[in-house]
């Protein structure tokens, strides 16, 4: 039986980009003489991903920070206060030696419990600007870990800043090319493009590709993530494969690409760089997001990692023109990938909790 030797929180939730770098973590950890505790929401996604791992999971009330006027501003910090109340009280109860935050909004509550109580936390960003989460919490937290050198030098006090990357699970690293073919029935003669239009999906990218499709099944196969409920059994044809969306079978997908089609999330970039896939990131527009993704984008456009097309720019004739590009130009975007380092980002942050755990 082991000997329990330290106690840790991690918390973080609102999208998969906020959990999946805690779960590589955790997965860590769970070799480990750790206990291990998860804080999230009562709905988020983090609920469905953390409670397969069997840890105990605990949900805390929170308010959504808005940057824009809804009359939801108005509960919310009611919603927030609350959170933190019930965050102060599991604190108290799991007793932990460090907290890791991964950042959406139902970390905050948790990292201002963790400081009033003088926890240790560490928090995490992804993408190159730091989210309204991260940003508040940078105060309060002991450390913060970042992914890309750009974010680094952007930080007024480096002293809390350490460039780490992004923890990718292990699965990941276990890829297989010939296994992916195989899933699909995919031959060697022809070239792969894989695409994906984000964890919902997209409609407008999964309209764009099946329209495409007479032009690129004569040169390419295709690996189509969808989204849940959006198959259209209309599209049956050789060498295209539509999917919901995928779990184990990801990184043989992303083995066997060719090119790879994308949202520009960071977790999703980072994946890309690793595996020196050549890709077009189609970025959400500020309108759907806070930004960031098209600032991640412009930046791997600007190192040479990426094609971009910005979604006002999108449309099936751009993306035809993109995909040609890109297959003409391959070899410069790996070998401008090349030069990104990739850290052991696992690795990293686990001898940071350990170090600066109380």
């Amino acid at each position: 039986m082991n000997i329990i030797h330290k106690k840790i929180i991690f918390t973080g939730g609102g999208s998969a980009g906020h959990v999946t770098p805690n779960i590589a973590l955790i997965e860590k950890f769970l070799t480990s003489n750790w206990e291990i505790n998860y804080i999230g929401s009562k709905t988020g996604i983090e609920k469905e991903l953390i409670t397969r791992l069997k840890i105990p999971y605990y949900n805390i009330t929170t308010g959504k920070l808005r940057r824009y006027f809804s009359w939801q501003n108005f509960l919310d910090p009611l919603k927030i206060i609350y959170g933190i109340i019930q965050a102060l009280l599991l604190c108290i109860k799991l007793k932990p030696n460090i907290i890791f935050s991964k950042g959406g909004f139902v970390s905050f509550p948790v990292v201002i419990a963790a400081w009033t109580l003088r926890i240790p936390v560490i928090i995490h960003e992804s993408d190159l600007t730091i989210g309204l989460a991260n940003k508040i919490s940078f105060p309060f937290a002991t450390k913060i870990c970042v992914t890309f050198p750009n974010t680094y030098q952007q930080l007024g006090n480096k002293k809390k800043a350490i460039l780490t990357g992004i923890p990718i699970r292990k699965d990941f690293f276990m890829e297989n090319a010939d296994k992916g073919r195989e899933i699909c029935n995919f031959t060697l003669n022809k070239k792969i493009i894989l695409v994906f239009g984000g964890s919902l999906g997209a409609d407008f990218i999964n309209n764009l590709i099946r329209k495409l499709l007479p032009q690129l099944l004569p040169q390419f196969q295709i690996i189509h993530i969808c989204g849940k409920n959006k198959i259209d059994p209309n599209y049956q044809f050789t060498g295209y494969q539509q999917f919901e969306y995928l779990h184990n079978e990801l990184p043989h997908f992303l083995a066997a690409a060719d090119l790879v089609i994308s949202r520009a999330g960071a977790n999703s970039i980072y994946e890309l760089l690793i595996l020196r896939k050549p890709n077009i990131l189609l970025p959400l527009s500020a309108n759907a997001s806070r930004g960031d993704q098209i600032v991640n984008a412009k930046y791997c456009v600007s190192q040479g990692f990426s094609e971009m097309l910005l979604e006002k720019e999108l449309s099936a004739e751009s993306l035809l023109e993109k995909i040609n590009l890109v297959n003409k130009n391959q070899g410069a975007l790996i070998a401008a990938m090349n030069k990104f380092e990739v850290l052991p980002a696992t690795e990293i942050i686990c001898q940071l909790l350990e170090k600066n755990s109380c």
